[in-house]
């Protein structure tokens, strides 16, 4: 079937008032459901106590209804992302709202933990119609000129919509209950829809070819069994079957794929692009990225609310002045492109990253308390501000404009492995580490107390008061090993962030590349296809 002509498109009239006003809206819009499906990553973390009790859910099924969601949002990504460049970008976009909506209201009045996961799983697909969307609907929108600061401002909602979600959740469980929980997600998505609906316009890839479905079926089964696999890890041991068995069938699905999409005249994703140095930094650089990031937000809270003793909203709060420096730094970073290049901005980024983990590494402690840590996160949020919004341009960059939904599907899949890799890395560090630094102290305990002491520091602190005059002691033997069990995971994400450094210093972007690349030059001049 041949292709229509393509029809004009927003950036056509650069200068137009009119035009760049309707520009801002398809961002807002586009922010607005990003920070729904970043949100809802984090948002039940808060709650598992409330919902364990509410709802009777063991701690293996709430594990699935927090890890479910993120891992069938990673899954579909790519495919989902494919499918939106075929049918349309804006269908995908406003079914994917509807969806994801219906869903966080059915999860808000589920009657049983099962029916809660299930709500999660179906959002978990609503969620990667939207996501790869959202980035793709900006790069088809903005002109050249302007796209690299629009994807800045994506990028930093993208990072601090994760711990505005924590935080509004957190305000509900602590005001509310858990079901609250949902109200964000659904507002948004109808703040999204009703602007989307009115502002965006339709676009999709010009050619008709057969629809990659084995590349599809591989993608997803490569991703989502890695998810799994890191995901079960940390929780039931890496010899597990199921953890074996996700590990496994994602590592040949991954191997598969390669193979597969070498063999295809229309690949769902050429993996030959990945020779495009700009792209293949960029993706790793951001894989380290939401890997540290998400890895910290693990430990970090813990933290607060273990050693300081937070509520889950102090500990949420406690992380915004991070989000505040993230955010508008993501929005200038393309000024700071522009005067010293890709490479050195990616560089300066990521080394301020390396520091402030080890910042907080050498610097925090028990008595110190959040003082000890701001500077620390201070330093992360720079350089993550600095780093996140030139790696996705070298992204969307590599990949021509009526790829752009696969374009933005690849970015967002390594962000979700990055997260799932950097919260079973650190939070496997931080757990051997607290039982070896708290078996020596602990060797004195009898071995009824004992026993929960060195599982955990949540099992030490509940059995701590229950001890009588040995209950203080009890608790301060655990918060300190704890501590130092977290110091050795922020070491760990600053030698990670230093990996990224070496990488980009070896193997980084070109200078030349500080705009899109030539072959995705056209991109400047994007024209979506009406529906």
């Amino acid at each position: 079937m041949a292709a229509r002509s393509p029809a004009p498109t927003v950036p056509l009239g650069v200068d137009d008032p009119a035009a760049r006003r309707r520009r801002q809206l398809i961002l807002t819009a586009m922010c607005v459901a990003l920070v729904a499906v970043v949100g809802s990553v984090s948002g039940l973390n808060v709650a598992q106590q409330e919902l364990a009790l509410d709802l009777g859910a063991s701690q293996n099924l709430l594990l699935w209804i927090i890890n479910g969601y993120t891992m069938v949002l990673a899954a579909l990504l790519l495919p989902v992302g494919a499918i939106g460049d075929r049918v349309g970008r804006k269908r995908v976009l406003l079914a994917g709202l509807v969806l994801f909506a219906l869903a966080n209201v059915a999860a808000a009045v589920a009657p049983s933990a099962a029916a809660l996961l299930i709500a999660r799983l179906v959002g978990g697909a609503g969620a990667a119609m939207i996501m790869p969307v959202t980035l793709s609907v900006i790069t088809a929108a903005f002109p050249a000129e302007e796209r690299a600061r629009a994807v800045g401002t994506w990028a930093g909602f993208a990072a601090g919509g994760g711990i505005l979600g924590l935080f509004f959740s957190a305000a509900m469980v602590d005001w509310f209950q858990w079901r609250w929980v949902f109200l964000l997600p659904v507002l948004l998505c109808a703040t999204s829809f009703a602007i989307a609906a009115v502002v965006v316009t339709e676009s999709r890839d010009p050619e008709r070819h057969a629809f990659d479905i084995g590349g599809s079926v591989l993608s997803a089964l490569a991703i989502g069994g890695l998810i799994l696999g890191i995901h079960e890890g940390p929780e039931h041991g890496w010899t597990a079957p199921l953890t074996v068995a996700g590990l496994v069938v994602g590592l040949v699905a991954a191997a598969g794929f390669v193979v597969w999409e070498l063999r295809q005249a229309h690949p769902l994703l050429d993996v030959r692009v990945f020779g495009d140095r700009a792209l293949t930094s960029g993706s790793f650089n951001l894989l380290v990225i939401f890997g540290v990031m998400f890895g910290m937000f693990l430990v970090l809270v813990q933290y607060f609310q273990a050693v300081l003793g937070f509520s889950a909203l102090r500990s949420a709060s406690a992380l915004m002045p991070m989000a505040l420096v993230l955010m508008p730094l993501s929005n200038l970073a393309p000024a700071v492109v522009a005067r010293i290049g890709m490479r050195a901005t990616l560089i300066a980024g990521t080394s301020l990253l390396a520091a402030g983990f080890a910042t907080i590494a050498t610097m925090a402690s028990v008595a110190g308390g959040y003082p000890s840590v701001l500077p620390g996160l201070l330093l992360i949020g720079t350089g993550m501000g600095l780093a996140m919004t030139p790696a996705t341009v070298a992204i969307t960059d590599a990949l021509p404009a009526e790829k752009q939904g696969v374009a933005s599907a690849l970015n967002d899949t390594v962000r979700e492995l990055g997260g799932a890799l950097g919260v079973a890395l650190l939070g496997s560090v931080l757990s051997s580490s607290y039982r070896a630094s708290v078996q020596d102290a602990s060797a004195a305990l009898p071995d009824a107390v004992r026993a929960p002491v060195e599982k955990g520091i949540g099992a030490a602190l509940a059995v701590a008061p229950q001890l009588g005059e040995q209950g203080p002691s009890v608790a301060e033997i655990a918060r300190n090993a704890f501590v130092d069990g977290w110091r050795v995971s922020m070491w760990v994400g600053a030698g990670l962030a230093l990996v990224s450094v070496v990488v980009l210093l070896v193997h980084g972007p070109k200078d030349a590349a500080t705009g899109p690349a030539p072959e995705a030059a056209h991109t400047s001049d994007r024209t979506p296809v009406p529906a």
